[in-house]
């Protein structure tokens, strides 16, 4: 069984300065940069990097050849490493991504990534409806807070939603550390 890291979407524009800011994106960085390493170190060419494009510019951010669609300098994909483009909260729809895990032999997969709510939630899901073992490591993915009739939800929670939502019955969920710790 092989088993590959999906790194979802971190990139510019959902840092500080960027047209989709969310909720702490930094700390979720820098604990995909560890898992990362992680790979980079034990399993070194099963790293697949997603980068959304806006098919759109009514989407707003993510907008073609922007610095803001750019792969986030902390987990910059390496030359040999990947890099799926998307146009869909879901990495694998109407994408290679499932072909490439595929001819790798991917049995299992780990992801980390942005937003919770949206890309991480969509691609979770697909991966298990393509028969992936799917880990979600949900300290190493970030989203922000929502609105909805006039209540705001705040990022915390709505991670807490969406990360309690697939556990069990998608995925298996887990802490950065408890990853490192235990595989």
């Amino acid at each position: 069984m092989s088993t590959a890291l999906i790194v979802v979407d971190i990139q510019n524009d959902y840092f500080p300065n960027g047209k989709m800011e969310l909720s702490n994106p930094d700390k979720a960085a820098e604990n995909a940069a560890k898992v990362i390493d992680w790979f980079r170190q034990n399993n070194k060419d099963n790293i697949f990097h997603v980068q959304h494009i806006a098919a759109s510019p009514e989407l707003g951010f993510f907008l073609p050849n922007t610095e803001g669609a750019e792969i986030y300098e902390t987990v910059q994909p390496l030359e040999n490493e990947d890099v799926t483009v998307k146009n869909f909260p879901n990495s694998f729809l109407q994408t290679d991504l499932e072909s490439k895990l595929r001819e790798k032999g991917v049995t299992k997969a780990v992801v980390v990534g942005m937003m919770t709510h949206m890309c991480i939630d969509a691609t979770v899901r697909a991966a298990v409806d393509l028969g992936f073992e799917t880990t979600l490591i949900e300290d190493a993915c970030a989203t922000r807070e929502l609105s909805y009739q006039e209540r705001t939800v705040p990022a915390e929670q709505v991670h807490s939603a969406f990360v309690s939502a697939v556990d069990g019955m998608y995925a298996t969920v887990i802490s950065t550390e408890d990853f490192l710790t235990n595989e």
